[in-house]
């Protein structure tokens, strides 16, 4: 169950720098922020349940890079963010080093 609550914080880890994008972006501003601080508060409160049973290191780690690396992900694909090979080893090499931790635990 603590490997889920892992997988929920990380998608509302996302989900914050997500909503902070689309209220840079245009209308609905406050509302967007308004996603963005409820996705922080969520984030952190699947991240406490996770770590009741997950090393903190482990699951900080994978949190916050998985987190990077969806994040640059949906800049890419969604915001047309750039994409090069440089950056693709970057994330490439966080999302080895995610497995890594994960295997190890």
């Amino acid at each position: 169950m603590e490997w889920l609550y892992l997988l929920i914080a990380t998608v509302f880890e996302i989900g914050w720098p997500y909503s902070m994008k689309m209220a840079s972006l245009g209308s609905h501003k406050l509302i967007w922020i308004a996603c963005a601080v409820i996705a922080m508060g969520l984030s952190g409160v699947f991240l406490y349940f996770a770590q009741k049973h997950i090393p903190v290191g482990t699951a900080y780690a994978i949190w916050t890079g998985l987190g990077a690396a969806c994040t640059f992900l949906i800049g890419v694909y969604v915001f047309h963010d750039t994409l090069n090979p440089l950056r693709f080893l970057g994330v490439l090499l966080i999302i080895t080093g995610v497995i890594f931790l994960k295997l190890g635990n």
